[in-house]
């Protein structure tokens, strides 16, 4: 009797996790609105959009996609189902910052200031598909793809900065929030970085959050490939990935498997094929151990790992809960073992991996349970396009240094972090 109550009680608690979960994310399920300006541009002095030309002067912020969901159907308008493919289907995402009414010069003055208008909703106007490739098939013999391949070449040619950026967005995830997510970043880049969003399966719903774990692991293969496509068929000097929350889950083990050599290939050579840069987890919903276990089969083929972190991150305590293991964006050190512990320590200290702690208390206006700080808040986010925009490491952009007893070394924003953004950014 007495373990059948533990048992329901278990079962209870798990019920009531998941319940807590569906409503802290329920505003997940809002338009997605202009973030707020990075801290960087908000005093109107340093203008990120001083020097694109006339045709990048509007509303209209286009990025390149990547899918495995399957379609059910490809041609005008596609439309994806949450059931993932080993297929690939690439093409361009069209994306708008609010209504026909709004000017560039008005969002302009938003992006360049602390503006307390109603931010614009970012929507994704519709999906231009141009590519289709099967697995296993090679882009020699796909025109479509080559065809894309060659837009993405384009884009590149035409851009300030030669880096292609990926990303990965989280779970309860919908084909035009991702979009529009990717969207409003390369935005705030000054649009002088390419983008890719990555939309794996999400199904859209946090009561669906377990489906979403099953399909991000069904991602990890189809988002290898694409990352390596990438670099065999573009010239991006780097290839950057920005990955959110569960889109951890795909994002770190697809790492390990870019991670290993072909046969007769020395870590060197795999280094320069993939040409892997900036790899940055914001509040990442993964296994704690299995995300440390993960960054040992990969960190040395990357040129900056980094974790942004919120520890009290209400949405990754309760998936802790449903999962029964600390998440990486919210993590226990205490559940790693001896040689584990011994690694992150000395990753954090000798190697280029970079935690970074988002503490309420150290950024002013931040929600203390903040898990979409990314995008939400003006500091994390002026700090996170330095490191993309100017590949500056945590000094240079303005974060003290701090050791844990433990000897494991991370960074926290300064009170003048606002100052130091801003300098770093001044002509």
């Amino acid at each position: 009797m007495e373990q059948r109550n533990r048992g329901r009680l278990g079962t209870t608690a798990r019920i009531v996790c998941a319940v807590l979960l569906a409503g802290l994310l329920a505003a997940c399920h809002a338009p997605v609105r202009l973030m707020p300006t990075p801290a960087s541009f908000s005093n109107g002095d340093v203008d990120p959009f001083e020097k694109i030309g006339a045709k990048l002067k509007t509303t209209e912020v286009p990025v390149f996609y990547a899918t495995n969901r399957l379609a059910l159907i490809e041609h005008p308008d596609p439309i994806h189902t949450i059931v993932p493919s080993d297929d690939l289907r690439m093409g361009v995402a069209h994306v708008r910052v609010g209504d026909e009414a709004l000017d560039w010069e008005t969002l302009h003055r938003l992006s360049t200031s602390a503006d307390p208008d109603e931010r614009p909703i970012v929507h994704l106007d519709r999906l231009e598909q141009m590519a289709k490739l099967r697995s296993g098939e090679a882009v020699k013999n796909s025109p479509d793809a080559q065809a894309f391949f060659k837009m993405v070449n384009e884009a590149l040619a035409a851009s300030p900065n030669s880096e292609l950026l990926i990303y990965v967005h989280g779970s309860n995830n919908t084909v035009p929030r991702a979009a529009a997510q990717a969207a409003q970043f390369r935005h705030f880049t000054g649009r002088r970085m390419v983008v890719l969003v990555f939309m794996w399966p999400s199904a859209g719903s946090i009561l669906r959050y377990l489906t979403d774990v099953s399909n991000a692991e069904a991602t990890v293969e189809p988002f290898a490939r694409m990352v390596e496509l990438l670099a065999e068929n573009t010239t991006a000097s780097k290839i950057d990935v920005l990955a959110y929350s569960a889109g951890a889950q795909v994002l770190s083990p697809a790492l390990v498997r870019l991670g290993t050599p072909r046969p007769g290939e020395s870590r060197e050579q795999l280094q320069k094929r993939l040409r892997l840069g900036q790899i940055y987890f914001t509040a990442p919903d993964i296994d704690t151990r299995r995300f440390v276990n993960e960054l040992g089969g990969y960190f040395d083929i990357i040129e900056r790992v980094s974790i942004a972190a919120n520890l009290n991150d209400s949405v990754l305590r309760f998936a802790a809960m449903v999962g029964r293991a600390s998440r990486a964006g919210r993590p226990d050190v205490t559940e790693l073992n001896e040689e584990q512990t011994r690694f992150l320590v000395d990753a954090s200290r000798k190697l280029r991996f970079d935690l970074i702690r988002v503490d309420p208390k150290d950024i002013p206006n931040l929600p203390e349970n903040s898990h979409a700080f990314w995008y939400d808040d003006p500091w994390v986010s002026g700090d996170m396009l330095a490191q993309f925009v100017l590949n500056a490491p945590p000094p240079r952009r303005g974060l003290d240094e701090q050791v844990t007893p433990g000897g494991a070394r991370y960074w926290r924003f300064p009170s003048d972090f606002y100052d130091r953004i801003y300098r770093l950014f001044r002509p």
